[in-house]
């Protein structure tokens, strides 16, 4: 474990000693697949209940989302801050997109986006198909471990590069940093051995580039990007492309196999059923917070230089006044950069799983579905299927 993550587990764990408030976790509670009732009766920017003193905000109306989250100067995302206003003190970050700010956000994203531009994106859909393929053909009675965690763990296997030997080892690493129900230290320890296991792929790539992201990184840039950065970016495709892909199509399955006129139009509009789903469904229930930067105001609330703003997601997606896209993949220069690839894997996995088994359906009542509790990412912990 690296020591950056013992020093925060430290502290994390000091500071959140008992149980947050129920008011902290309201942005991850669900009513089966609606976001909670409470959290869509509340205004658009209203005040959370957090301890130690700290002033939290919690955004859900559309527009303020998006104006906090389009902001190119109100706010800041870089890690050393926003650890310092939740009484961390640490001598480094995670790295990655979503933990830092222009101008090292601007280099670190220039050099990742044209991985990910639908060109390039393309000499995956072969592999993509043939993984869901060959996962369908395996297919027995879980549709979570079985279908939905595999294929996105699978293709980012072939986007990053790890090797054979790793990918089983690879899919576990994503699992543990999404819960929040046993405190934020536990997350913060699995995205350490992630970070682990990437500076250890790093080294050898260093080494010997492969054909992957991380080796056409270290070609293209050498020592421009360093490992930590490198790692940082690694972990954050990770997480933005693992368990998230997955969600959606174990949510996204789960939805059509109980919606009849939805998975109707599969047939007809596959696009634009994926689109209704990722807005309805908006796996990612909250923005990385940020940290504001000077005396502002949002939906007409005053909001202090230091004050930490959280972004409900599926709030913004739900909120009757929205007019415009969805937010699912958030928004500004900090929307998800793998927005493509996860489209692709959905516009693949839908469409396939129903051909290869249209009488499929849910083996359980929805009652009995045990959904994530107090996740980032929701989803389920299994999907039990009967295949008819």
């Amino acid at each position: 474990m690296t020591s950056l993550v013992a020093a925060v587990r430290a502290q994390v764990f000091g500071l959140l000693s008992r149980r947050l408030p129920d008011g902290v976790l309201l942005p991850l509670r669900r009513d089966g697949l609606d976001p909670s009732a409470e959290l869509l009766d509340r205004d658009p920017v209203s005040r959370m209940p957090v301890p130690f003193g700290l002033r939290v905000w919690l955004v859900t109306g559309y527009e303020p989302v998006r104006e906090v989250l389009g902001s190119l100067d109100g706010y800041s995302n870089d890690f050393g801050k926003f650890a310092g206003r939740v009484g961390l003190s640490v001598g480094a970050d995670p790295g990655g997109l979503g933990f830092a700010d222009p101008p090292v956000h601007t280099r670190l994203r220039k050099a990742l986006t044209p991985e990910f531009t639908m060109r390039r994106l393309r000499r995956l859909q072969p592999r993509i198909e043939q993984i869901v393929r060959e996962q369908l053909e395996t297919l027995t009675n879980d549709l979570w471990h079985e279908f939905a965690l595999p294929v996105p763990a699978l293709t980012i296997c072939e986007l990053l590069g790890v090797p054979y030997r790793d990918r089983e080892h690879f899919q576990q690493l994503s699992m543990a940093r999404f819960d929040m129900i046993d405190g934020a230290g536990a997350s913060l320890g699995a995205v350490g051995d992630s970070l682990t296991y990437f500076h250890d792929l790093i080294a050898r790539e260093r080494r010997s580039p492969g054909d992957g992201l991380l080796g056409s990184l270290i070609r293209a840039h050498g020592d421009a990007i360093d490992d930590r950065e490198l790692a940082g970016l690694a972990d954050g495709v990770l997480t933005g492309g693992l368990e998230t892909s997955a969600s959606m199509i174990a949510l996204g399955a789960y939805a059509l196999m109980t919606e009849p006129a939805r998975r109707q139009q599969l047939a007809t509009d596959r696009d634009r059923v994926v689109e209704e789903l990722l807005r309805y469904l908006t796996v990612v229930q909250v923005a990385f917070p940020r940290v504001a930067t000077r005396d502002h105001r949002v939906g007409g609330v005053a909001i202090r230089a230091g004050d930490v703003v959280v972004c409900s997601l599926s709030g913004a997606n739900r909120d009757p006044g929205r007019a415009g896209s969805h937010v699912a993949f958030g928004y500004g220069i900090h929307r998800c950069i793998g927005a493509e690839l996860a489209r692709m894997e959905l516009r693949v996995a839908y469409p396939a799983l129903f051909e290869r088994y249209p009488d499929i359906r849910p083996a359980v009542p929805a009652g009995e579905l045990t959904f994530r509790r107090a996740s980032i990412v929701f989803g389920l912990e299994s999907l039990p299927i009967r295949l008819g």
